[in-house]
């Protein structure tokens, strides 16, 4: 093939004469990020700042006024929205390490030669993943029911009485459901990081003398540390906007209030309250509390990295 040819080839196939190929491409992504992300939160602050009000004696209809910072004033000052976010903070504290730990080990495992039938094994981890969280509620809330649970009746044959959805036992009957459908996930991304460290690292681990423990340790956690701090990142946002699951139990325990959780405050609100103003205000707060707690995990992340840079 001639230069000249070869050049005019490179000119067909990079789109020359047609700048707009590139944008068209990437239209259908924006569009969908502008409509179903940044709309809701442009809507969500703008709904904030407002506040509808009665006119006369409640007979003559109602307007839309701007409120400035009121909104934001009474979700502070709602002392139950509060103490929701303390409470899934806590929640947070020990399903969200015990879940990366688990699915950690699982990757780990998967990664070795330990482990036959491996393809199945990790379908069958990541099945519960593809089950709605609301149907996965479902599932459970009937196994958490004393009168229709077999396990529990099997437990009460032995003289066991267990009350799963009790005061002090209904947050880890919570968490025991998001960790059974979130732990597939959690295992499938931390093992196709692990499927790209370079085997040769390992080979020379085992010429060193060190065993499987420390290879995985030392050399194959710190390599997939950035889908370490992915898994642990989703799971945290995930934890502070928990909502279906609480939700769906809520109907067959008394000890789940609407506002067990900042969404289900927020919902209530919505809802119950037909306060959809002071909703929006509470789902900004949600929002940037959300994003100041990844901030400070991002920061000790990055900390913890100088540190053992700075120390090797």
């Amino acid at each position: 093939m001639t230069t000249t040819s070869a050049s005019s080839s490179r000119r067909r196939f990079s789109g020359a004469g047609r700048p707009w190929i590139p944008y068209a491409f990437v239209a259908p992504f924006v569009i969908l990020f502008l409509v179903f992300l940044v709309a809701p939160i442009v809507v969500g602050v703008v709904n904030s700042l407002f506040s509808r009000q009665s006119s006369g004696l409640g007979f003559g209809g109602s307007s839309i006024e701007f409120a400035g910072l009121d909104n934001f004033f009474r979700a502070f000052a709602d002392r139950d929205f509060l103490l929701g976010f303390p409470k899934v903070l806590l929640y947070g504290a020990v399903q969200v390490p015990v879940m990366m730990v688990i699915a950690a080990t699982l990757a780990l495992l998967f990664d070795t030669a330990l482990v036959k039938a491996k393809r199945f094994f990790q379908f069958a981890l990541f099945l519960p993943y593809a089950v709605p969280s609301v149907i996965a509620a479902l599932l459970w809330g009937f196994l958490y029911q004393p009168s229709v649970s077999p396990i529990l009746q099997f437990l009460s044959s032995l003289g066991i009485d267990a009350n799963l959805l009790g005061p002090g036992t209904v947050w880890w009957s919570i968490g025991n459901i998001n960790l059974w459908s979130l732990i597939g996930i959690n295992m499938i991304i931390l093992f196709a990081a692990l499927q790209s460290v370079p085997r040769e690292m390992y080979e020379a681990a085992r010429i060193d003398g060190a065993g499987e423990i420390r290879t995985a340790l030392q050399i194959k956690l710190p390599m997939i540390a950035p889908a370490v701090l992915l898994t642990t990142l989703s799971s945290v946002i995930g934890t502070l906007q928990l909502f279906n699951e609480p939700q769906v139990l809520q109907s067959i325990t008394s000890n789940i209030p609407s506002d067990f959780t900042p969404n289900m405050a927020i919902y209530a609100a919505s809802t119950l309250g037909k306060d959809p103003n002071l909703s929006s205000a509470m789902a900004v707060i949600l929002g940037l509390a959300t994003l100041i707690v990844s901030l400070i995990l991002l920061a000790a992340n990055r900390r913890t990295t100088k540190a053992a840079s700075d120390g090797i």
